[in-house]
């Protein structure tokens, strides 16, 4: 008798790596993001990953972990420098009690 697959569906918190379990779940979405936005920024400029790197200034294997989501050990900084060599600004919100405030990096 073959056996049954538990096919449970289980309704997504909106962010898969806290669903997955991941330690650090917003930052590592975060990263996804950036990497996502980053290689899109590549493609629309036609760029190869040679001339990505050429022009970002960081080595061809970091633009093809980046367009492979590979980008784990990329800290947000080094993620954020690299959209700001492509033009782009990242902006980060800081709430604390009744605080807030966004600023703007790379600006």
């Amino acid at each position: 008798m073959a056996k049954k697959r538990d096919e449970r569906i289980v309704k997504s918190s909106g962010n898969v790596f806290a669903d997955l379990g991941f330690a650090r779940p917003e930052e590592a979405l975060a990263k996804a993001k950036l990497m996502h936005f980053i290689s899109k920024a590549i493609e629309r400029r036609g760029w190869s990953q040679s001339e990505a790197a050429a022009e970002l200034d960081v080595p061809q294997s970091d633009i093809s972990n980046i367009a492979r989501g590979r980008g784990r050990s990329y800290s947000l900084e080094k993620l954020s420098g690299i959209v700001h060599k492509l033009n782009g600004t990242v902006t980060i919100e800081v709430k604390v009690e009744k605080s807030k405030e966004r600023i703007a990096l790379y600006a």
